[in-house]
């Protein structure tokens, strides 16, 4: 049984590779509520580029500072 962070990780990472805007950023708001670091989300991205290549896994990083983004400015 993962916990809800690990299960928000794994599905923003999901959204990831079938490279989904807004699930991405649906995700990265959820992978938030459920404690998940920025520094952890971000990793997913990054993990992306072996698997989906470096420009998919660029835009999805654009996406996740989407919602990054707004946070810090709150």
């Amino acid at each position: 049984q993962m916990d809800s962070k690990t299960r928000e990780l794994v599905k923003l990472g999901i959204a990831i590779g079938v490279g989904s805007e807004g699930a991405v950023h649906s995700q990265t708001r959820k992978a938030l509520a459920a404690d998940a670091k920025e520094e952890e989300i971000v990793e997913c991205a990054l993990m992306a580029i072996t698997a989906i290549g470096w420009p998919r896994a660029m835009a999805s990083l654009t996406w996740i500072d989407d919602i990054l983004g707004d946070i810090k400015s709150e």
